[in-house]
């Protein structure tokens, strides 16, 4: 008889044990899941706060393609300037579009091509870079809130059939530093 009552507490440490493990198992289960869903929270949450910032009107009025990272509108910016953003897969043509800098009175100081950061044949939104290296137009002595100081930075749609209708531009003005 004490074999059968010490067989049958070493099935109960087992099913203890077993137990143990579902639950353990559960919980760990749970708190993934959790997580998940917390990430996913997250990652919206960052998508509408980059499709806020992606909100610019170009010159045809249109909101949805075209936005810039950096420089932001009003941004006092120097050289060299990395100019950063996404546009729709339109926008571009052979990966790439003009970006134009002008100084307060529209006399461009500096010219660069922004490049697609990956497949750019598409309707989605392809990330973009440009360099635009410059000499600063802003007049020895100038105060703050001078007008030497002010300048626009231009990023025109790439537009190969040369078709005025397929014209668009964003256009912001910047501050130099």
């Amino acid at each position: 008889m004490e074999f059968k009552f010490f067989y049958f507490k070493k099935m109960n440490k087992k099913l203890l044990v077993i137990a143990i493990f579902i639950l353990f198992l559960g919980v760990a289960t749970l708190f993934f899941f959790n997580s998940l869903k917390e990430c996913q929270t997250t990652r919206e949450y960052e998508n509408q706060e980059k499709e806020k910032s992606l909100t610019w009107i170009t010159e045809k009025g249109k909101t949805d393609l075209i936005g810039l990272f950096f420089p932001q509108e009003g941004d006092a910016i120097e050289s060299p300037l990395i100019v950063s953003g996404e546009a729709r897969g339109f926008w571009f043509f052979e990966a790439d579009f003009p970006v134009i800098l002008t100084n307060w009175d529209g006399l461009i100081i500096a010219e660069s091509i922004a490049s697609a950061q990956s497949d750019w044949m598409t309707e989605n939104y392809v990330s973009f870079e440009a360099e635009l290296v410059f000499e600063n137009p802003v007049f020895p002595g100038a105060e703050e809130e001078h007008f030497s100081r002010r300048g626009f930075l231009i990023l025109q749609k790439d537009n190969p059939s040369g078709l005025p209708e397929h014209d668009d531009a964003l256009e912001i003005s910047i501050r130099f530093k």
